[in-house]
């Protein structure tokens, strides 16, 4: 199944359980200043999951287009994105463990039709420290769900990664993890933001038996290792805790927040450990090598992160942002910046972007059809910023690589930024690249060089 298939099969699949399907909220959160971008599927329902009635009812299903661009170094790897969709339901007050967990397994196995025998489990081990049991209920409903199949259901308890990745797992097909399976937005119950709800999670993997992992893992390979067997498909929060000031609270009603990365669902569906494979994603990889005249076996991470970025920039656009110098056209001017600077590495020297966005936007207009109202808009706005910063662009790589022997200081870094419209970023990536030391104190420059050229403009405004 493609990657539309399997998104379209999915709301299907949840009106027929009785949800109502929502429109997916815009990229650039509104009412909540604590974050730059719509990270989650559940961030837009926040309200409602601390008990406010949703107009659509009690189960609501939808698929989220999401950034987070914490992850933007890991893009180049075969399953990290800053730019993904979540398949995502809710129970608000409604159902609980049982159905959800029963329905996203029928979802994945007769739905999608992945393997029973290669999918695995994580649950919530316990906290007692504060006073959250082992989530026991979840791993009985998997070892019914796994026995019915007629898949071994044995469990292990592991804890936290680094115990997982000392003695392994294995091959339990239930695995019980400490903070790695307790949800909120904090990350872990110690951490988590008073007010706000939280709970035990259970995790879904798929594994991929047939490729190579680290070495380093050997006969201790886990679900929540880093050697790429296994793909984390989707994570079911059932939302029981609020905390507060003296600790925890139960809700006045339980939740269920679940979310599926509907690429990772895509890429198990056609048996390939790549999300860059798939039909949401491929389609520009193959436009790249055809610009390029390179192939993606020999242009991996370039390709990768070229695509990546641009399809987050493109839907930045279509939400109303604009490249800046701050706030969310920051990271989208950073985007499209760290693209253009791949480009560079695949002999892209022209403005490639007007043959690239259309691919994307035929992608998805289907679909979430703004981006085909937009579509010319949106074009125009990424092939400006294009043409700007390739002006730059070797006069600014020439002037970083003149720092090879001495290193660069924050105060350089700021000439590369004020100057030649290098992030900063993009700068100190620059220059590990190429093997330039990069003075350990470089933040703390780069602020003085910004404080000062702030009290400049006062001064000259003054």
């Amino acid at each position: 199944m493609d990657a539309d298939a399997i998104r379209s099969a999915y709301l299907e699949y949840m009106v027929e359980q009785g949800h109502a399907v929502i429109p997916r909220a815009p990229l650039i959160p509104h009412d909540d200043p604590t974050t730059l971008f719509t990270g989650s599927g559940m961030q837009p329902l926040l309200p409602y999951l601390l008990g406010a009635d949703h107009p659509a009812g009690s189960r609501l299903a939808d698929s989220q287009t999401c950034l987070r661009v914490q992850d933007i170094e890991d893009v180049g790897d075969n399953r990290h994105t800053t730019f993904f969709e979540m398949l995502g339901n809710w129970s608000l007050g409604d159902y609980f463990k049982d159905v959800q967990l029963h329905q996203f397994w029928t979802f994945l196995t007769d739905k999608v039709g992945l393997d029973p025998e290669r999918i695995y489990v994580t649950c919530f081990i316990g906290d007692p420290a504060h006073g959250i049991e082992k989530d026991t209920e979840a791993a009985e409903i998997w070892t019914q769900i796994f026995t019915t199949a007629g898949v071994s259901a044995d469990q292990v308890e592991v804890d936290t990664e680094e115990h997982a990745a000392a003695v392994g797992t294995g091959g339990a097909r239930i695995a019980f993890y400490g903070k790695k399976n307790w949800w909120c937005r904090g990350g872990s119950a110690e951490d988590m933001p008073v007010g706000e709800p939280g709970g035990p999670d259970s995790e879904v993997f798929y594994l991929y038996p047939e490729i190579d992992h680290d070495p380093a893992y050997g006969e201790h390979c886990h679900q929540n290792c880093d050697c790429g067997r296994f793909i984390e498909l989707g994570n079911s929060v059932f939302m029981q805790y609020r905390r507060t000031a003296t600790g925890f609270e139960p809700l006045p009603r339980k939740n269920v927040d679940f979310g599926g990365g509907l690429a990772r669902i895509a890429a198990a569906s056609n048996g390939t450990p790549d999300v860059f494979r798939i039909s949401l994603l491929w389609p520009i990889v193959d436009k790249l090598q055809e610009l390029s005249g390179k192939s993606y076996e020999d242009e991996t991470e370039a390709m990768r992160v070229i695509a990546d970025h641009l399809r987050g920039a493109a839907f930045l656009a279509v939400d109303g942002v604009r490249p800046a110098n701050k706030a969310q056209g920051y990271v989208m001017r950073r985007l499209l910046r760290r693209a253009i600077r791949f480009a560079f590495d695949l002999g892209l020297d022209e403005n490639f972007f007007p043959q690239i966005v259309p691919t994307i936007a035929g992608i998805y207009e289907a679909h979430y059809p703004e981006v085909a109202e937009h579509r010319e808009q949106v074009i125009a706005v990424l092939v400006k910023e294009e043409q700007a910063f390739r002006r730059t662009l070797r006069k600014g790589i020439k002037q970083l690589k003149a720092y090879r022997k001495t290193g660069v200081t924050g105060a350089e870094l700021f000439v590369l930024y004020d100057t030649f419209g290098f992030p900063v970023e993009l700068s100190t990536e620059e220059a590990r690249r190429g093997g330039i030391d990069v003075s350990e104190h470089w933040e703390a420059e780069f602020a003085d060089q910004m404080s000062a050229q702030r009290a400049r403009s006062q001064a000259a405004h003054a």
